[in-house]
């Protein structure tokens, strides 16, 4: 049986495009700048365009070996043959997911700012769980603060990768990273940028540098 992909370093979210020719072309632009996950989400699309859009993004996201998530719907990831979903608070248990999916997707849980929920959701079988809003978001103005901190009880609790979100910039990413982020989860970040594509490079070469330096660190 083949390994899962790993979580780690740009972890791309889409934002609410319904033009879908239009959100490939951001996409393909945020996987040519080093993107390693994309996650599909789209709450203004209906059942239909989210489907169409789906396996659209899980053809691209194949032409660059890119992980493939989609958010809350595990029946719709496996409609697409995505890697895998990621589950808000109301989006139903790990087992329930798992039963759709079965064994080999992965599957990840929305943890807020509360550890119970990590450790929960490692116990009944999640592939990584995500904190935050660790800085204020636009797209989630009401979110939930989240500290570093956080990351780095997980990171000595858990055994599972550690997704950071929440109005994450190349400017404030690499102090997640360093208290033990293995990925950081950006939405407009990246898809609002001037240039997509560079942007994307940006966070991708900064999670690789901040992740190598720490690995240094810990050999010396």
């Amino acid at each position: 049986m083949s390994r899962k992909p790993v979580i780690k370093g740009l972890y791309a979210i889409t934002p609410d495009e319904l033009n879908t020719a239009e959100l490939l072309r951001k996409t393909r632009l945020v996987l040519q700048g080093g993107a390693s996950v994309l996650q599909y989400r789209n709450k203004l699309a209906t059942g239909d365009l989210q489907l169409e859009q789906a396996r659209a993004l899980r053809q691209l996201t194949r032409e660059f070996d890119t992980t493939f998530i989609v958010n809350d719907d595990a029946r719709l990831a496996l409609q697409a043959d995505a890697d895998g979903v990621h589950l808000g608070g109301e989006d139903g248990s790990v087992a329930a997911a798992r039963e759709i999916l079965g064994r080999a997707k992965i599957i990840g849980v929305s943890c807020y700012n509360r550890a119970p929920l990590a450790t929960e959701a490692e116990k009944q079988g999640a592939d990584y769980v995500a904190f935050g809003a660790f800085f204020p978001s636009g797209i989630k103005p009401d979110a939930v603060r989240a500290e570093p901190g956080l990351l780095e009880w997980a990171r000595q609790k858990l055994d599972v990768p550690l997704v950071a979100i929440g109005g994450i910039t190349p400017g404030n990413g690499a102090a997640l990273v360093q208290a033990g982020a293995d990925a950081l989860a950006v939405i407009s970040a990246v898809f609002d940028a001037a240039d997509i594509q560079s942007s994307a490079q940006e966070f991708s070469t900064l999670i690789s540098k901040v992740r190598h330096d720490i690995s240094k660190s810990n050999v010396i």
